[in-house]
């Protein structure tokens, strides 16, 4: 059988690869008998067998690389655990057994980041940061809308220096998130340093936030109208604000689209799916095929918003359920796809919360494009490839209000593609001017 092709649907797929999405439900419980389960109750050990018996009843590969799964669970049960530490470290350690990077446990404070990304919504001041790598300086990258911090005026370039009194200088990226965090209604003091204005202290109220995972605007480009829309992840209101755009965008009168997917991670399969039908009209999404060898295979209903030119941006860290758009949107010959080649992951996983807040993250299927190819460490690779350099790389990188402009020649490459395919010159090209952020 050709590998790079996607089994049979009479056979027991072979291959792995990864999406994250949320399955909700009651874990399925095998072989606990109720001493068992009295004496593991409210220890330890209870998260332990809690993690075992999700991976023996989801794991997508039944043979467990050739791991003995129920000598396994033996072996972990006779364990003594002093401290959910001691657990963590051999649940950690038993999951790498599995050979697949992406079944893995999550401690509770990882847990809490990941349900805040998929939902779209967390709680905090509302701004985005990072380190400068040539100063070290803890930064602002930029304030979410109607956040408390954009309300207190932050702005992005400035640079935090003390977070409650602590220097930041001696706080790593995560240390610095983690004293931002904080119970709704509490206050967090910020001392922020802007160019040419003195140091000055702002007192922000932490707040609920819907963190937007879509960012867009109309850009002008010689005779060309173009919706520009950047989508950050797949979180569960991703396709709500896709849609949003797309309307807003064609109200304005785009005439063509481009559609940011660079920097992408993946998210929510079904958010994947939604989006892709408000793109394409027909033909087939995404096959998933689950650990049996059943197949699920997700289709465009004729729901499309618009019909409109399209050109997709995709680079090396572009994943999983930004592949599974990628994929549809080329193969369905909907989009031209511009960029480099993408990450290339093609596992499905279900996360699942345990009973200490903690949570575990099981692959449970494998998906493949309309075209059945196996793009697992493979990616898929650009109709029109546009590489950047280290400079051009890092530029974008500490200021994104350089995306979609001339500094950015992977969308200059999206923007000559769609004069082509509009028939409009591309001598007419002028600077892009941004209608709606």
């Amino acid at each position: 059988m050709n590998q790079s092709k996607k089994p049979s649907k009479k056979l027991i797929p072979v291959f792995k690869s990864v999406l994250t999405t949320l399955a909700t439900g009651s874990l399925i419980t095998f072989f606990s008998p109720s001493m068992i389960r009295a004496e593991m109750t409210d220890s330890p050990k209870m998260v332990v067998d809690e993690v075992w018996q999700i991976v023996n009843s989801e794991f997508v590969d039944r043979d467990f690389n050739q791991v003995n799964w129920q000598n396994k669970r033996e072996e972990l049960l006779k364990q003594n655990y002093n401290s959910k530490k001691q657990a963590y470290r051999a649940i950690n350690q038993a999951l790498k057994e599995l050979g697949d990077p992406y079944t893995r446990f999550l401690p509770p404070e990882q847990f809490e980041v990941l349900t805040s990304q998929t939902s779209g919504e967390v709680s905090g001041v509302g701004i985005r940061i990072a380190i400068d790598p040539r100063t070290q300086d803890l930064y602002v990258v930029d304030a979410i809308k109607k956040s408390p911090a954009a309300e207190a005026g932050l702005q992005r370039g400035d640079r935090i220096v003390r977070i409650d009194g602590k220097p930041t200088a001696l706080m790593n990226l995560e240390q610095a998130s983690e004293a931002l965090k904080g119970e709704l209604g509490s206050q967090v003091s910020i001392e922020i340093s802007r160019e040419k204005k003195p140091a000055f202290e702002v007192k922000i109220t932490r707040s609920e936030i819907e963190v937007p995972s879509v960012d867009f605007s109309l850009k002008k480009e010689g005779e060309l109208n173009v919706g520009y829309i950047k989508l950050d992840e797949f979180s569960s209101l991703a396709a709500q604000q896709m849609k949003q755009a797309i309307d807003e965008l064609q109200k304005q009168k785009a005439s063509a689209f481009v559609l940011d997917l660079r920097g992408n991670p993946g998210g929510l399969l079904f958010a994947s799916v939604d989006i892709a039908r408000m793109w394409m009209s027909q033909g087939e999404i995404v096959d998933i095929v689950d650990r049996r060898g059943g197949h699920r295979t997700y289709q465009a209903n004729n729901s499309a918003i618009t019909d409109l030119p399209l050109v997709v941006l995709v680079d090396g860290n572009s994943a999983s359920a930004s592949e599974i758009l990628t994929g549809a949107l080329k193969e369905n010959k909907r989009a031209t796809i511009v960029g480099t080649t993408t990450f290339g992951k093609g596992l499905v996983q279900s996360v699942h919360s345990l009973s200490d807040g903690s949570g575990l993250a099981v692959t449970i299927s494998r998906y493949y494009p309309p075209s059945g190819m196996n793009i697992n460490k493979k990616g898929i690779s650009p109709d029109i490839v546009q590489n950047l350099t280290r400079e051009q790389e890092y530029l974008l990188s500490q200021d994104p209000s350089l995306l979609a402009t001339k500094a950015d020649p992977q969308y200059s490459k999206a923007i000559t593609v769609l004069k082509t395919r509009t028939n409009i010159s591309t001598e007419t090209s002028s600077n892009s001017t941004s209608l709606l952020q």
